[in-house]
Order: C-alpha cells, then structure tokens, then sequence
C-alpha cells in the first residue's frame, strides 16, 4: 500500500490562473509559499514554494474567492509530470493536485 497525502498552509504568491482545456474542464494554477517557521541566517523567514494545481468546481471556487496573498489551505497528492520547455529541453514538474 502506497500513502501520497499533502496538507499544505501558505499564502498565494499571485493570483490564481484559470483557463480550460481542451475538453472544457476547467483548471485553476497557483503557488504557494509554505512558511518553514525558521528564520535564515539574514533574518527574513524561510519558505518553500509549491505550484499547486486544482480542478472543475474546486479550480472556480480557488480563482473566484482567493487572491496574491492570501492564506489558503490545500489538501491532494504530490504528482510529477514531465514536459519540453520552449527550448526543446525535458523538464520535470512537481505539482500538489
């Protein structure tokens, strides 16, 4: 038995991105910055930043109530995909979903 369960609390670090896909689902992007709750050695708080990805009712309700800088609380599964950038170069995503 495998377990891949995330629960994540951060603040958006900008507005969430909706769009549709081809077959009309629609899917909102975001990322979050995760506060570590530890200071580095400049002072300033140390944060982890995640892209989080969410879908149909749940990506409407993301880009209609939350904004760059909000607290948001996010439950899924780490996924990973991989893709080409525009340079031709395979690349390799990390996304909660």
């Amino acid at each position: 038995m495998a377990l891949n369960h995330v629960v994540l609390m951060g603040r958006l670090a900008a507005d969430p991105t909706l769009r549709s896909t081809a077959s009309g689902k629609t899917v909102a992007s975001f990322r979050l910055a995760v506060d570590r709750g530890i200071k580095g050695p400049d002072g300033n708080s140390i944060a982890d930043w995640l892209d989080c990805v969410a879908w149909e009712k749940t990506a409407d309700f993301v880009s209609k109530y939350f904004g760059k800088g909000q607290m948001i609380c996010v439950e899924g599964q780490l996924q990973s995909r991989s893709y080409k950038d525009k340079n031709g170069n395979k690349r390799t995503a990390v996304e909660v979903a």
